[in-house]
């Protein structure tokens, strides 16, 4: 297990885009490692801590995405978002995330990711709702049909301090994905979260098991909220 610092390393060369991330949720639960590494990409394989590896459920808003920096595209750069994500490290050692689905409420968004970029987006109907410390999530998958929901109630606490476990899967400098056959790698930068701890009240989701993945019901690990972060992409390099 290499070292992940909770702090950036700076892109190389310009933006390719940018966008907010606010009111994120963060739900971990720890997973054998092999099973999971039938859905990484050529010539990445699922990143560890303490021989375990870890299926992220989070959800959040994105808001002002847009290409270069600071250009933010109207109406359809603004959206609810909610993946579920995997953990992976390459053979130079850069440490990112493989995407299984990214649940998103604007089609036309959604669409060109998932057939231009060939990430797994999917078009769903969320709602969010806020009242003091009290959150409630809720998505349903319109297309592809076949299923896909989340209903989440949830109360955050007080700030905390990461764990060196919970840096390992909050501090990811990168994503891991597939195009036109080829591995890529295409980095971000962003600010060290701001923390808080969060506590569960009703978890209901298919989501994971839509994408192929076996977890138990209610998260293994400490549920984390942030307040957001902005954040940069840089170029996609070719892995394998």
């Amino acid at each position: 297990m290499g070292v992940i610092s909770p702090i950036a390393p700076p892109l190389a060369g310009p933006a390719l885009f940018d966008q907010d991330w606010l009111s994120l949720f963060f739900m971990h639960w720890a997973v054998d490692p092999a099973e999971v590494a039938p859905f990484m990409p050529r010539g990445v394989r699922p990143d560890e801590f303490d021989g375990a590896t870890y299926v992220g459920l989070v959800p959040f808003r994105m808001v002002d995405a847009g290409l270069g920096r600071r250009h933010p595209t109207p109406y359809l750069g603004t959206f609810l978002e909610c993946n579920v994500r995997l953990y992976s490290v390459d053979d130079e050692g850069r440490h990112g995330v493989v995407f299984r689905s990214l649940e998103a409420t604007r089609w036309f968004t959604a669409m060109s990711a998932r057939w231009g970029y060939q990430l797994p987006y999917t078009w769903a109907q969320m709602h969010v709702k806020q009242r003091g410390d009290r959150w409630w999530w809720r998505s349903d998958r319109r297309y592809p049909r076949g299923g896909g929901s989340l209903r989440l109630t949830v109360d955050v606490g007080e700030p905390v301090e990461p764990t060196e476990r919970e840096v390992f899967y909050t501090a990811r400098w990168g994503l891991h994905s597939t195009l036109a056959g080829r591995t890529l790698w295409t980095p971000n930068e962003h600010e060290p979260w701001a923390l808080r701890e969060a506590h569960i009240v009703d978890l209901e989701e298919d989501l994971i098991a839509r994408a192929g993945l076996g977890v138990p019901g209610e998260p293994t690990q400490r549920v984390l909220y942030s307040p957001g972060v902005h954040t940069t992409f840089g170029l996609p390099v070719i892995v394998a």
